[in-house]
């Protein structure tokens, strides 16, 4: 996947997506995790995520989301990007949970990527399962850039 730098397209994407707020996670809730604030995931939704994280993401993405290519910004020979870390040192952190969610639902073909589409593998509680997982990464200061940036859109 690559940064996205079309606005349109991230609204396009944006709009099909399902509502994430439609009862599968309680909303913000303290996670143990994350001492200094809430965030939107549970510490159940971190523990599940990380066993579909492990089965259907981990061989890309690595274990703990730390990413398996240390130049993922550079074309592979086929002219598609490799899988990006989502641990919080790339740039997932720039998209919102409604965009994160397209991509896991449709793939990364779109943005140039080789991700499969999950949407006939992981239902909804556990694409945001997976999410919640990975955002488990993410340092207080990431997050609260997610956040301020529209992340829960």
């Amino acid at each position: 996947m690559r940064v996205l730098h079309n606005v349109s397209f991230i609204a396009l994407l944006a709009s099909g997506c399902s509502d994430p707020t439609d009862g599968s996670f309680s909303g913000q809730e303290l996670y143990p995790g994350n001492p200094s604030g809430a965030r939107w995931y549970s510490s159940e939704q971190v523990a599940s995520g990380s066993q579909i994280f492990e089965t259907n993401c981990s061989e890309c993405h690595g274990a703990n989301a730390e990413g398996m290519y240390a130049n993922w910004k550079q074309k592979l020979p086929d002219g598609s990007f490799p899988p990006p870390p989502l641990d919080g040192s790339a740039h997932a952190w720039h998209h919102p949970r409604s965009v994160l969610l397209e991509v896991i639902e449709n793939g990364g073909l779109a943005l140039g990527g080789k991700m499969p589409a999950f949407r006939a593998v992981l239902n909804g509680e556990e694409k945001l399962a997976a999410i919640a997982y990975f955002q488990n990464f993410w340092d207080d200061e990431t997050y609260s850039q997610w956040e301020v940036m529209g992340g829960t859109r």
